[in-house]
């Protein structure tokens, strides 16, 4: 069914970002970078597709992918079982070029949970099925990369040297203004502190309601008090009803 859906310019935007950030060097502590929009492409492709046709009531802005989600099925905040057996999606999935031992990529074999991913989508399962929700809602990262450090530690572009950071936002920025003049939301949210700074930075002044979501990560003490709670009345004080 997926794919006999017509491209979009989501995917435009999504190489064009990819093809751009492999001109940017990321110095230590960096030293693997991932990006989902190259070997993961498949399965991004049908989920843009599939539920990005615009406009769309809200736009929810992730930080960037988590090694268990959007690494390993290309899709934002990508829990394999939300991804597979709610929105219905699965494409395969290649391999970065280099790999850390602690860091692998299984694709839709992945056996880890992710636990930001599945408080996400579980959220937006309970507002309905995928069609449903998607018809108002799209997710979206605003950094497509993932960055571990020597040990394979995971490293959030707020933690990377301001020299490499720089380009990847301005990049980042370009992509991000890009998505919302195609999917023309009412309300873009961004999803943690991080997140939601990048969307005023670019989406500023613009006529256009912004928030900011809890991260629904467990090492945000304020995502293991309800955080569905949180979401519901952040969403709630733009307007939106869920």
């Amino acid at each position: 069914m997926s794919g006999a859906l017509r491209p979009n310019r989501l995917e435009s935007i999504a190489r064009r970002l990819a093809r751009e950030l492999e001109g940017v060097s990321f110095p230590d502590p960096v030293a693997f970078v991932y990006n989902p929009l190259r070997y993961a492409f498949a399965p991004y492709r049908r989920y843009v597709r599939r539920y990005g046709t615009p406009p769309k009531e809200v736009l929810l802005v992730g930080m960037n992918p988590g090694p268990w989600g959007m690494a390993q099925t290309g899709i934002p905040f990508g829990e394999v079982h939300a991804v597979r057996d709610w929105m219905g999606i699965t494409a395969p999935v290649g391999r970065p070029p280099v790999l850390h031992p602690k860091r692998p990529v299984a694709g839709f074999a992945c056996p880890r949970r992710e636990a930001s991913g599945r408080r996400l989508w579980g959220f937006a399962a309970r507002i309905g099925p995928a069609e449903e929700f998607f018809r108002r809602f799209f997710v979206l990262n605003y950094c497509p990369l993932l960055f571990f450090d020597r040990a394979g530690a995971n490293l959030t572009p707020d933690r990377l040297p301001a020299a490499a950071a720089l380009p990847l936002f301005e990049a980042c920025d370009r992509a991000l203004a890009r998505s919302v003049a195609f999917l023309a939301p009412q309300a873009v949210v961004g999803v943690g502190r991080f997140a939601a700074a990048r969307v005023r930075a670019v989406l500023g002044g613009r006529r256009v309601r912004l928030g900011v979501l809890p991260h629904p990560s467990p090492a945000n003490p304020a995502a293991r008090r309800g955080w569905e709670e949180q979401a519901r009345a952040a969403l709630g004080e733009l307007g939106v009803r869920c």
